[in-house]
C-alpha cells in the first residue's frame, strides 16, 4: 500500500469521525474462562488462547503468559503503526523490527517481598529501522508512531479502570 491508498481507504473514517465524533467511540473486549490447573482460556479474535503461569512463578511455559502478550501487544501495535506512519509518510522501510523488553521482580507476584513492585518496573521499546530517507525523516516516522501507538500511549496515560466483581 502507497501513501496514497492509505490516505483513500482512511479519508471517509476521518470524515465520519469528524461529523460524528460519537462513531469513533467503540469498546473493545476480552475475556477468559478458568480451566482445571492454573490457567485460563482467553478468546482472542483469532481464536482461543490458554493463558497459564510464566516459569518464574511455577508455571511449566507451556501456556501464553499475559506478561508476555503484554509485551507482544505493545510490539504489534508499536509495529503496525510504524508501518502505517512510513507509509503514509511516503517512506518505504527496508528495516522495520520492533521489539520490547521489561523487567519484572517475581518476588512482588509471589507475595515474598512486600517491598518488591507487583508487574512491570520498567519497560524499554526499542525501533530498529532503516530506509532510502534522511536521518530526521526517520525520527520524525518514530516519533509520530510513538505519539499515535495506542498501546503505547494507554500504558503512558494510566487510563482509569474499574474493577467490578460478580459473585454468585
Amino acid at each position: 500500500m502507497d501513501s496514497a491508498a492509505l490516505k483513500a481507504l482512511q479519508a471517509p473514517l476521518k470524515e465520519q469521525y469528524l461529523a460524528a465524533p460519537e462513531q469513533a467511540m467503540l469498546t473493545l473486549r476480552a475475556e477468559s474462562n478458568g480451566v482445571d490447573g492454573i490457567a485460563c482460556k482467553l478468546a482472542t479474535s483469532k481464536g482461543i488462547i490458554e493463558a497459564g503461569l510464566h516459569p518464574a512463578t511455577g508455571g511449566s511455559g507451556a501456556q501464553a503468559c499475559s506478561g508476555d502478550m503484554l509485551l507482544e501487544a505493545l510490539v504489534a501495535c508499536a509495529g503496525v503503526t510504524l508501518q502505517a506512519v512510513a507509509t503514509a509518510f511516503g517512506i518505504t522501510l527496508t528495516k522495520s523490527h520492533v521489539s520490547a523488553e521489561g523487567d519484572l521482580d517475581f518476588r512482588g507476584t509471589l507475595g515474598v517481598a512486600k517491598d518488591a513492585p507487583v508487574g512491570f518496573s520498567e519497560l524499554r521499546l526499542t525501533f530498529d529501522i532503516a530506509a532510502d530517507a534522511p536521518p530526521e525523516t526517520l525520527a520524525k516516522i518514530i516519533a509520530t508512531t510513538e505519539r499515535y501507538c495506542v498501546v503505547l500511549q494507554t500504558l503512558h496515560q494510566r487510563p482509569h479502570i474499574a474493577v467490578n466483581s460478580i459473585i454468585a
